[in-house]
């Protein structure tokens, strides 16, 4: 097995190379090794990815009547999403996709380039910064091997998380982050078929449900300064952040440099890509990520139950089906895993028992003045009790 570009070689611990011919990671690094650059290998995330959401099973295309079917639910969610929530509706008009799993992994695997590089890049340069002269000379070899080939352990870590998801997700903004580029409601029809039928749900209400939930996010993230504020929350986050340079040694010193899967263990850990430091500062930034997020899945998860108890007939059920699959979830695997960023369910609930709680204390219109500025959004303190923020804002 030659070196692949930028060479592995000096294997330490007398790693043998033919070993890792059976390591499907490292089978395939010479192939994918130049097809993507940056501190991520994204073509191994979308293979990854893929590979890991055929675990799922069927996976058909998407019929003609279900694409129109979903069309339509879209235009129904933009009148009334419009009506109840007085927000103005986006300048553009959403293309309305119903898509495979593979295509929702493709698709989510572009639009977060812009989140995960900032962080993958830190850690690249923490790697760099590993190989000290304080370090053992074998020490400084896995270090020097593991910085050449991090950008294929994050590409498969990203790979695995998308693959996950791509299982679970319904929509578009499962994953509710602000996007770049054209206007996009996407509908992963395999998950909501199987969700529909494992539940024992009517196709029409459910879809209209998850409609509304998709073009809340949209009506959000349409405000003029949502994007840049989030990315703005995000670079002023990781610009600051220190990696855990000496926790990465110590994993390095006690890994078995025998077995290729440790390799990729190694950057799998329930800390997300890096282990991080984080001082009071760090915290307060966090927290400020953390507010956003609960108001944004909040603000969608009130909107749609408020719209599927005044349209749907079969509301009741669909409620019912939601909370008892939620109950699995700890927390955001996106952020938690790939970005080590603490975003718990538990977060979200109160985002929408916030917004519940402003409602039931004033009304609509009230409840959507937090859209009207990165200023007028809730903190975390806020959050946690309403009236603060209704003191600030009224």
């Amino acid at each position: 097995m030659s070196d692949p570009p930028g060479g592995l070689g000096g294997f330490p611990f007398g790693m043998d190379p033919e070993s890792l011919r059976d390591a499907p990671l490292f089978r395939e690094m010479q192939r994918v090794m130049a097809s993507s650059s940056g501190p991520i290998n994204w073509e191994l995330a979308r293979q990854v990815g893929v590979a890991s959401a055929v675990e799922a099973g069927e996976d058909r295309e998407p019929t003609d009547d279900e694409r129109s079917g979903f069309t339509e639910a879209v235009r129904v969610a933009e009148l009334h999403v419009a009506r109840f929530t007085g927000l103005d509706a986006p300048t553009d008009v959403a293309e309305v996709r119903a898509i495979r799993r593979a295509e929702w992994i493709n698709a989510n695997a572009e639009s977060m380039k812009a989140l995960l590089e900032p962080a993958a890049q830190r850690v690249s340069e923490a790697m760099m910064r590993a190989q000290g002269d304080s370090m053992p000379a074998e020490m400084q070899a896995m270090s020097g091997m593991l910085a050449q080939i991090s950008p294929l352990l994050m590409g498969a870590q990203v790979g695995s998380v998308l693959g996950f998801l791509a299982q679970r997700v319904l929509g578009q903004y499962d994953v509710a982050v602000p996007r770049s580029g054209p206007g996009a409601v996407l509908f992963v029809a395999a998950n909501i078929r199987q969700f529909e039928g494992d539940w024992s749900l009517d196709p029409t209400d459910f879809r209209t449900w998850v409609a509304f939930h998709e073009v809340t996010h949209r009506f959000e993230f349409a405000r003029p300064w949502a994007r840049d504020r989030f990315s703005e929350l995000l670079d002023d986050f990781l610009s600051t952040l220190t990696i855990d340079v000496e926790g990465m040694q110590a994993k390095l010193m006690t890994m078995d440099g025998a077995d290729p899967e440790a390799l990729q263990g190694l950057l799998e850990g329930d800390e997300g890509l890096f282990g991080a430091e984080l001082d009071d500062e760090q915290r307060i930034k966090l927290g400020r990520i953390q507010s956003f997020m609960a108001a944004a899945e909040g603000y969608g998860d009130h909107v749609m139950h408020a719209l599927g108890a005044e349209l749907l007939p079969s509301y009741g059920r669909i409620e019912e089906a939601m909370r008892r699959y939620r109950e699995g979830e700890a927390g955001d695997p996106v952020f938690e895993r790939l970005l080590g960023i603490e975003m718990k369910r538990e977060q979200y609930v109160n985002g929408r028992a916030f917004c519940d709680t402003v409602v039931e204390l004033t009304d609509e219109a009230t409840l959507a003045r937090m859209w009207d500025s990165a200023e007028a959004m809730p903190s975390l303190p806020e959050i946690g009790e309403p009236r603060l923020w209704l003191a600030r804002t009224v």
